[in-house]
């Protein structure tokens, strides 16, 4: 990559801020490595920032890091985490929404959340594939295997873990196969890999 180009990817971040949320246990920050991956890959460097250097987590207890950062700054806050149960989706559907990087900016995101009515959270649905809900990536349990779908809109940390040790595999689900599988699952740095209590996909997708 020469100079100019380089140059030309930069502008081209200077005015988005991206999003890192790493889970703290007792003062150890989990699974860093993978967290530093996505933000290299989100700044399209791997000089500007080191987690591991960064980070000084409370000693003890659950704590959500909240990372905001861009290539000119960077923003560390600890937030103790309590877990929010989700055991309903609703299906939304749409065509144009791209969050292939974990941006700051959730606005499109959060409109479709709007419509979720009574559900605690949405599966969005775009071009009849299954891609996430609002905060985390999914899998379904078919009685054998996990699987995720290849269309996730962010591939999250968790999910690149899981794939990597072979715990789950990614393949293209439609919503019509939905109905096919035995649980579902929800991942996500905090939740690591949750499943929904209820066995009942119909009750699962509200």
């Amino acid at each position: 990559m020469t100079q100019e180009s380089v140059t030309l990817v930069q502008n081209s971040l200077v005015n988005k801020k991206f999003l890192e949320t790493i889970k703290i246990v007792d003062g150890v920050a989990l699974h860093l490595e993978y967290h530093q991956e996505r933000l290299n890959k989100a700044l399209k460097t791997s000089n500007v920032y080191e987690l591991e250097k960064l980070l000084s987590p409370p000693s003890n207890g659950l704590y959500r890091c909240r990372i905001v950062y861009d290539l000119k700054e960077i923003e560390i806050e600890y937030l103790r985490y309590e877990k929010r149960t989700i055991a309903t989706l609703k299906l939304i559907f749409n065509e144009t929404l791209v969050y292939d990087k974990k941006y700051v900016n959730r606005d499109a995101i959060n409109r479709l959340v709007e419509k979720k009515e009574k559900c605690d959270d949405i599966l969005i649905i775009k071009n009849g594939f299954v891609t996430d809900t609002s905060i985390a990536n999914i899998a379904f349990y078919d009685g054998k295997y996990w699987f995720t779908p290849k269309s996730a809109l962010l591939e999250g940390t968790c999910r690149a873990r899981l794939l990597k040790e072979g715990k789950i595999i990614a393949t293209d689900i439609k919503v019509e196969d939905i109905k096919n599988f035995k649980k579902i699952a929800l991942m996500n740095a905090m939740i690591d890999f949750d499943i929904i209590a209820s066995d009942n996909i119909e009750e699962i997708i509200c």
